[in-house]
Formats: structure tokens, C-alpha cells, sequence
């Protein structure tokens, strides 16, 4: 990997997990409210205005997976088999110590996943329509979110106001922005920081349950990277430029993130979960105003993720961030057995080897070792074939 500098702190991250089950578990003890969540459809604002911590559950690791396959199919999305593995074995504290979980029916695996993790703990499963477009699909949507703050009121015996709301729409809108901020460094050309270092500062900071030291640390951070970039990196050659597109790359951030760097290219932008989807459009404060739960549907209803039918919105912002992060090639991740990401990854090559003139390559993996060396193979040609 390219050496380039990085936060004081980064070497504590790893430890940022450990750190969170500790706080969580203190959290907990002192009677906080916690509700586990998976998903950039999840409306944390809700969550944020009864007074609960939303965490991320565990999506990952092999072993998670494997210790689902007790009761799930081997040929399952290795992401689903890790939550519902690591759930069920009490591997996932961040789940140990949820009172309840809030999910969604971001594809049939998860569907029917939750269902087991129903019998877990108390989950409210968010039922998404079809599409963005379809006749009375926000208003659908619009009671599936008014379905979670009832829920939310009746689960703690507590009663969530419309300024409740309003004031964890601003904090989040705050929040949004640092990170989107943060990510936006990856423009620079070169990039003055790697894109493993960008995936890993934003899941640390996720742990991080003060919104607000989150806000400043990402800010911080933020304006430390755009001085070196402007003292040591200005004007100076770039090493080919990767977006990477898909699934989320949480489980293999080792085996393919850190690899493609590893290899010889910059990953300066994710058109992903793990990336700025959701950050780049914020709530529309106005409108939450007057209605602040039709503020927070209509946000949510725009994420573009390849569950929607059609999907249109996620090649205009695929092809925003090619241009505006100068990538030189996309990668496109894909887990085995994500159904939705794997038929339109074909509707993405041609986007993006067509409409935009830019190598492209897809890789399909899990989170096991096994294909360590082909992956290499694959992605090493392809990143030798961007820099001739």
C-alpha cells in the first residue's frame, strides 16, 4: 500500500470495537435506550428522537457466517449469514446489548433472515414498496416510518413530538455533512489519504455515540487532510484513480479494499452503502417544518439501492462521482448471492464502459480466504492495465 499519512489515532482503531462494547455495555447498565439497525434506509432520526442509540449490527466475519449455516443455507449472502450468525452465538455484542432492532426488507434474504432474528429479540421490520416511482409508494413508505415511531413509543412507553423529531433531523443533517465532507477529501488528485483509511475512520466513528464529538472529529480530520494535500501532495503524479461500486465492502475490507491499494491504485471514492450514498441528500429541513415525517419518507424513499425497481437514480450518481472524483476505472463488488446488485451489475458495466469511456471490473466474492489469490490475479491485471 501507498505510505501516506495518517490520524494519530488510527492505530487505536481496531480497538474502537472494543471500546464501543464496553461503552455499550456501560450505556446499557446507566438505562440508555438501544435499538440495533443494518441498513441506509433505516430512518435513525426516529430513533434519535425517542432518546436511543441506534447501533450497527455485525455484518461480518467468516465465522459469523459459518455459524449461521446451522439454521440458514450455505448459498446465502454471506452479509445475512454473519448478522444472523453472529446474533444467534452471542458474537455480536452490539446485538447482546439492543433492546430491540430495527430492520428492513432490503432484499428476500433479509425478509426471511429477520423473521429468525424476530424469535432474538423484539423486531420491527420496515416493509420497503417495490420502487421509488410506483403510485402511492411514498405514502406507503410514509406509514411504514409512522409504523416505527409508534412502535418506538409503545416498546419504551414514551412519547416521541413532532420537535423532537425536527431537532434529530438537524443533528443527523449535521452529522451527513461532516462525513459527506470527509468523503469528498478522495476528489483531491492525488487523494492524500486511502481509501481503507476512509471506510475504516467512518466505521470507527460509528461507535462513536456523541453526535457531536463525531461532527467535530470528522471536521477536524477533514481540514487536517485538505492542509497536507495543499502542502505535500499539490501537483504532484496520481496512481490510477478506483471508484468502487456494489455491495458493501464492510467484510472485505482486508481481502479486496486493502488489496486493490496494496496493488498499485488509489480508491478514492465508494458508490456503495459504505460510501456517501445517503449522505449526499440530506432532509429537507423546510418541509420538516410543517411535516417532519413526510420529510424523513421522502428522503429515505431516494436511496438508491439496487433493491428499487427501476433504479435510474443510482447511474446519475454513479456518474456525478466519476467525474467529480476523477476515477480512471471502476470496481464493482459484488457478494455471492446478492441477487438485485448481481443482475444490474450488467446495466453498470455497460454505463460505464459505453456512457463513459472507463474500464471496468467485476469481482464476486464472500468473506471467506479461499479466493485470496485470484482475486489478487484479477485485480492486479486490471489495475496494470489502467497505468500503461
Amino acid at each position: 500500500m501507498r505510505e501516506l499519512p495518517l490520524p494519530a489515532d488510527f492505530e487505536e482503531f481496531p480497538e474502537a470495537r472494543k471500546k464501543a462494547f464496553i461503552q455499550m455495555k456501560e450505556l446499557k447498565e446507566s438505562g440508555r435506550r438501544i435499538v440495533g439497525v443494518f441498513c441506509t434506509f433505516t430512518p435513525w432520526e426516529i430513533v434519535e428522537a425517542a432518546d436511543a442509540i441506534a447501533i450497527n449490527l455485525c455484518g461480518v466475519g467468516d465465522d459469523n457466517a459459518k455459524y449461521a449455516e446451522k439454521r440458514l443455507p450455505q448459498n446465502l449472502c454471506p452479509l445475512l449469514k454473519a448478522s444472523y450468525g453472529g446474533a444467534l452465538h452471542d458474537r455480536c455484542p452490539f446485538f447482546y446489548f439492543s433492546d430491540m432492532v430495527l430492520a428492513e426488507t432490503t432484499c428476500d434474504g433479509k425478509k426471511k433472515m429477520y423473521e429468525l432474528l424476530g424469535e432474538l429479540r423484539h423486531c420491527h421490520i420496515m416493509q420497503l414498496p417495490p420502487g421509488r416511482y410506483g403510485k402511492g409508494a411514498l405514502e406507503f413508505w410514509e406509514k411504514e416510518v409512522i409504523d416505527v415511531k409508534e412502535d418506538l413509543e409503545q416498546f419504551y412507553g414514551i412519547t416521541i413530538t413532532d420537535d423532537d423529531i425536527r431537532r434529530a433531523i438537524h443533528l443527523r443533517n449535521r452529522e451527513r455533512k461532516a462525513i459527506l465532507d470527509f468523503y469528498e477529501v478522495g476528489r483531491l488528485k492525488p487523494t492524500p489519504l486511502t481509501g481503507y483509511e476512509i471506510t475504516t475512520v467512518v466505521s470507527s466513528n460509528d461507535y462513536q455515540f456523541d453526535l457531536e464529538k463525531k461532527i467535530e472529529y470528522l471536521e477536524h480530520r477533514t481540514a487536517e487532510l485538505k492542509d497536507l494535500y495543499e502542502r505535500e501532495f499539490k501537483g504532484k503524479p496520481s496512481r490510477p484513480r478506483i471508484l468502487v461500486t456494489g455491495c458493501p465492502t464492510t467484510g472485505v475490507m482486508e481481502k479486496v479494499v486493502k488489496r486493490i491499494e496494496e496493488l498499485g491504485a488509489d480508491i478514492v471514492g465508494f458508490e456503495n452503502c459504505c460510501g456517501p450514498r445517503e449522505k449526499m441528500d440530506p432532509i429537507d429541513e423546510e418541509l420538516a417544518k410543517t411535516d417532519p415525517i413526510r420529510a424523513i419518507s421522502e428522503k429515505y424513499l431516494r436511496v438508491n439501492c439496487s433493491v428499487m425497481s427501476p433504479n435510474p437514480g443510482r447511474l446519475e450518481a454513479l456518474g456525478k462521482m466519476l467525474d467529480d472524483y476523477q476515477a480512471d476505472g471502476v470496481i464493482e463488488v459484488l457478494l455471492v448471492a446478492c441477487h438485485t446488485f448481481a443482475i444490474e451489475s450488467d446495466i453498470i458495466k455497460r454505463y460505464v464502459t459505453e456512457d463513459k469511456g472507463l474500464p471496468y471490473l467485476s469481482v464476486i466474492t464472500d468473506y471467506s480466504p479461499a479466493d485470496q489469490a485470484q482475486l489478487d490475479t484479477r485485480i492486479g491485471a486490471f489495475i496494470e492495465m489502467l497505468a500503461e
